[in-house]
């Protein structure tokens, strides 16, 4: 399976909901606040809105032109709070990202002066053309929900969303993200190019639109409040882990530390996160426990920037996400 095509590991569930917990109107309002902006990208919308249930990151990656950035931007808006948006280039400093001191003469000290990283939803647009040190100015962000400048530490507003894009072609002037930040991100979602239907449909909706135009020109509304995303992720923490799940858990992990087609298995905290992730996207379809497929669901986007795949069997034209399907496969799920 080529890398940068939509794969299915975000299908449509067809288990029945319990109807006392009807917790899943805000995935459909939200998938129709940035419909009047996106056109199709259904599945990728909703990984990356089940992340932020889960109070995750999330890095989406696909070439130029498939509309990463206005899905992201639309998502912001429907979000509500603060939006910002770094352009990562390779002079970009660390202090560009988080922010710095400012002597004031008058008062005669220095006074911080935030950076773009303080906001709810934080665009990184094309994060692997900054270098490793500014990269690396996230990783308190995204781990801890804070940032040290000069000493001081510095809380971020809650809730604190990183999307990162990145083109998997282009490699010129371009700095790979480093294991350690990539681990910080919960999904990494890839954006293909559409099916020839929504395409066309793209183009019929799109081509008299006005170039600039912002998603809230676009029709995009706030569906939702800071406040009330941070509520949800409380919901989703609160989701049910049924005592057999953890061990099939172990079981897929382990399956990837043994697999011969993978120099590296995934850690415990790919596991934290799987689990994690399953909560949230049981929230999103109306349950307050999870089930085998939210697991089965969320394998791919959640683990496949954290393994890496033997170089003999890239030069084969294998891929990580096939290796991923075929463990899936092979662990017995449990009843």
């Amino acid at each position: 399976m080529d890398e940068t095509t939509p794969s299915p590991e975000m299908l449509p569930n067809e288990t029945p909901v319990l109807e006392e917990e009807p917790r899943s109107g805000w995935i459909e309002e939200m998938r129709d606040a940035v419909a009047h902006a996106v056109v199709g990208m259904q599945e990728e919308l909703r990984a990356t809105l089940v992340a932020a249930l889960a109070e995750g990151h999330c890095l989406l990656e696909g070439p130029p032109g498939v509309a990463k950035t206005l899905l992201v931007r639309s998502i912001a808006a429907a979000l509500g709070g603060k939006y910002s948006r770094i352009q990562f280039t390779p002079d970009l400093m660390p202090s560009d990202v988080t922010g710095t001191g400012v002597y004031r003469p008058d008062k005669g000290q220095f006074e911080f002066k935030p950076g773009p990283i303080f906001a709810n939803v934080l665009l990184c647009d094309e994060i692997n053309r900054a270098p490793a040190k500014t990269q690396a100015a996230l990783l308190e962000a995204m781990q801890e929900g804070a940032v040290t400048i000069d000493g001081q530490r510095h809380e971020l507003p809650k809730p604190f969303l990183v999307f990162a894009t990145q083109n998997p072609i282009e490699h010129e002037g371009t700095y790979p993200l480093p294991e350690a930040q990539l681990d910080r991100f919960l999904f990494k979602v890839l954006i293909g190019y559409p099916d020839e239907d929504v395409e066309a449909q793209l183009l019929h909706d799109v081509h008299a639109r006005n170039a600039t135009a912002s998603p809230a020109e676009l029709g995009v509304r706030a569906v939702c409040s800071p406040e009330q995303l941070v509520d949800l992720a409380s919901q989703a923490r609160d989701v049910e882990v049924r005592a057999d799940l953890p061990a099939y858990v172990v079981k897929l992990l382990t399956a990837t530390r043994t697999h011969a087609a993978l120099q590296m298995g995934a850690s415990p905290r790919a596991g934290v996160m799987l689990l994690r992730a399953s909560k949230a996207l049981a929230l999103a379809e109306g349950r307050n426990y999870i089930l085998p497929d939210d697991i089965k669901r969320v394998f791919l986007p959640a683990l496949r920037h954290r393994v890496l795949l033997e170089p003999a069997e890239e030069v084969e034209g294998g891929t990580t996400d096939a290796v991923l399907h075929s463990i899936l496969d092979s662990i017995e799920v449990p009843r």
